[in-house]
């Protein structure tokens, strides 16, 4: 090869690489700016007793976190979001199993019961809560007039410490029931009928056999996608506890986002906040592990 081309080839490769990190560049940018330092930043302030407004910021190492474990507030919100994450994930994840099974037995009317229930997930958060606070009023609300026709007293169901969480978790249920089914959808299709062929060739003849032998295990990649991005879904809730209770009542229906937001934006003890976020980034990537790390190992990959 000549010198020539070998020069030719050379510049030809430079070239390439500036154009690929030209064309990557806006995306290494916002990845810096929007995530990596802010998270940094999180990071930093998480050891530190800054305030917004404060002039003078002092380092007080893990003086922030020994107080969370003494902070009977941080506790309950804490708790709150595990009962509420054990709530979600199951009633969502065994909902919409079972309604996409329903839908791909069905013949007629597949595409319009997706849209039904996939609508809630493009639906904006804070307008559906406000439906939710209609239809949960004690004294208006057709839940509760339903419940009186039949001679029941409805309960208080955002209003009460014994319901809020259940009601709120049942919201949660709502919400992600439609973005999981259409998963399940997925992955339901992406079943081979052959399989189901030869399962009844062996003897499973039964519909519970059928989903025993071959739905449910060539369902595992699926369910662990469900499963994990639910869970993470529902560790992250917000929207529908700032509009329909803030926390209350006693903090009985506060979680960790709001909590961040109240010390954040309310009481302005961004350190403290920041404490509480590494606290939550914890808690998605312990998640994250549970998936790449236990579960993936038990999932059968077809």
């Amino acid at each position: 090869m000549s010198e020539a081309a070998i020069a030719t080839r050379g510049s030809a490769g430079w070239g390439e690489a500036a154009t690929a990190w030209l064309l990557s560049a806006p995306a290494a940018a916002a990845y810096l700016l929007m995530l990596l330092l802010p998270t940094l930043a999180t990071v930093a302030l998480a050891f530190t007793d800054y305030e917004l407004g404060a002039g003078v910021i002092s380092w007080v190492g893990f003086d922030n976190f020994a107080e969370l474990l003494r902070d009977r507030g941080f506790m309950t919100s804490l708790r709150n979001t595990v009962v509420y994450v054990c709530l979600v994930t199951p009633g969502s994840i065994a909902g919409a199993l079972l309604l996409a099974l329903l839908i791909e037995a069905g013949t007629r009317g597949r595409t319009f019961f997706r849209a039904v229930f996939f609508l809630p997930v493009v639906s904006l958060t804070v307008a559906m809560a406000a439906a939710w606070q209609y239809l949960l009023h004690p004294t208006i609300g057709p839940l509760n007039a339903m419940l009186r026709a039949v001679g029941m007293a409805g309960p208080e169901w955002l209003s009460s410490s014994s319901t809020v969480l259940l009601s709120l978790a049942a919201i949660g249920i709502w919400e992600n029931l439609g973005f999981n089914l259409v998963l399940f959808l997925a992955g339901l299709t992406a079943i081979p009928r052959e399989l189901y062929a030869a399962a009844e060739v062996d003897g499973a003849r039964g519909g519970w056999e059928r989903f025993r032998l071959v739905t449910w295990p060539m369902l595992g990649p699926t369910t662990l996608f469900v499963l994990t991005i639910t869970m993470i879904r529902s560790v992250r809730v917000f929207d529908t506890v700032a509009v329909l209770t803030q926390g209350g009542p006693n903090k009985a229906s506060e979680v960790l986002l709001y909590s961040i937001y109240l010390e954040g934006f309310s009481f302005f003890r961004l350190g403290y906040a920041a404490a509480i976020t590494l606290v939550f980034l914890a808690i998605v990537l312990a998640l994250m592990w549970l998936q790449t790390r236990v579960l993936d190992k038990r999932v059968h990959y077809g």
